[in-house]
């Protein structure tokens, strides 16, 4: 089994070389969303073409000619959207409401044509050519960027350079897998005497860890509400000026919710970090519309914005993000010497095991399961059998010292 790690630098990027990267995205978004467009089909999912070479060879040429980008980057373009296809796709067969894949946020993929690394910088392709922004790297040695990027242990995959609207920052995450032929025997000792801090995403709690810190969704809710409602007033008015209020007021609101969820995602990160965690879990995105019919978008937009900003975060102070299988965490018992499974279990914020009586929010103990399914999963990949003596590596669980019912959740601070 492959070892793959993943290094995140803060770049540091001049007025110029800001606007070449910002004008570089801009052209390998309309490559992706072209694509795309030429991928899909409104009628059958098996209309869709997602044959990459065949895709490629039919629209590698014209994206070529219409933008000034490199061939690798188009070739990137080309593949995400491909994949977003297939994934969208993938949701289609199970009769879900699927739409066409349409690419916004200003990210891109750079392999090792296009990016070339130095050790305190790299040198990126853009449509004004190359450019060399330096990296931003923590005080403390060694860094995951000289531990996998610089290391000899660790080949170069691939790179994505993503744009922070709400920050005005550039991050590239570097995706680097272990050389040698004991690659994949270095999963124990990778992975060894691990700590993992369980997630739950949720309507009345935006988020709330094993160790029993609820991160509210009362002030983001509240927050959304005015601006909708705000919206709404300057769509009636109809004229050039509320037309003009409103772009500016959808500015404002989208970094204003970047923000909010930027501060959750530090807050989280330093719950596992101040309870020598070591790994994040999160149950997977996939479907959760149809697992919460009661999230509205910006809940959804929420959760994946939360992920993804804990998974560029969380790497920096040496903790990985994981996903598991997030059924019936909701229903299970989270005490160990149970575990039983029931929708009867839960009944909206409140948990009562039918069998042994353990009672308990309901949030808290399904970010117990998913802490503990990763827990579990991880024994059993690193171990055949359950420790018992044995000093093989234990996977354990954070978990808040008591019990609670609902009502000694800390806030976040601030917005």
């Amino acid at each position: 089994m492959d070892v793959r790690r993943t290094a995140v630098v803060k770049l540091t990027v001049s007025d110029e070389q800001r606007d070449a990267l910002h004008r570089t995205a801009e052209q390998y978004l309309y490559c992706a969303n072209r694509t795309a467009d030429y991928c899909w089909s409104k009628t059958s999912y098996t209309e869709c073409k997602t044959n990459k070479r065949q895709v490629r060879d039919a629209l590698y040429s014209e994206l070529r000619e219409e933008t000034d980008l490199q061939a690798q980057l188009v070739q990137a373009a080309i593949k995400r959207a491909v994949e977003a296809v297939k994934g969208v796709i993938e949701r289609w067969k199970k009769e879900q409401r699927v739409s066409r894949p349409t690419f916004t946020a200003e990210t891109m993929d750079y392999d090792a044509r296009s990016a070339t690394f130095y050790r305190n910088k790299v040198s990126l392709a853009t449509v004004e050519g190359r450019v060399e922004p330096d990296f931003v790297l923590p005080s403390d040695s060694p860094t995951p960027y000289e531990r996998y990027v610089l290391s000899e242990d660790y080949e170069f995959r691939e790179s994505t350079l993503r744009y922070d609207t709400a920050a005005d920052e550039f991050y590239l995450h570097i995706s680097t897998r272990r050389t040698g032929d004991d690659a994949e025997v270095s999963e124990d000792t990778e992975h060894s005497d691990q700590t993992v801090l369980g997630i739950d995403l949720g309507v009345n709690s935006l988020a709330v860890s094993s160790t029993g810190t609820f991160w509210h969704g009362d002030d983001y809710d509240h927050w959304c509400r005015e601006f909708e409602k705000r919206r709404g007033e300057m769509q009636q008015r109809g004229t050039q000026a509320a037309h003009n209020a409103l772009l500016r007021l959808g500015k404002r609101e989208e970094a204003w919710r970047k923000q909010y969820i930027h501060t959750v995602a530090n807050e989280l990160v330093s719950e596992a970090v101040d309870h020598g965690c070591n790994v994040i879990a999160f149950e997977e995105l996939t479907d959760i519309r149809e697992r919460l019919p009661q999230a509205k978008w910006h809940h959804v937009w929420a959760f994946r914005r939360l992920y993804e900003y804990v998974s560029y975060k969380a790497p920096e102070q040496g903790v990985s993000v994981e996903q598991v299988e997030p059924n019936h965490t909701s229903e299970r018992c989270s005490r160990t010497d149970c575990g039983f499974t029931h929708k009867a279990n839960r009944r909206g914020e409140h948990f009562e095991c039918q069998k042994c009586g353990y009672e308990v929010n309901a949030d808290y103990n399904a970010a117990k399961n998913i802490g503990l399914r990763y827990a579990r999963k991880r024994t059993h990949r690193l171990r055949s059998s359950p420790k018992s003596g044995s000093g093989d590596a234990e996977v354990d669980l954070r978990v808040n010292g008591g019990t609670l019912n609902g009502k000694s959740h800390r806030p976040i601070a601030g917005d």
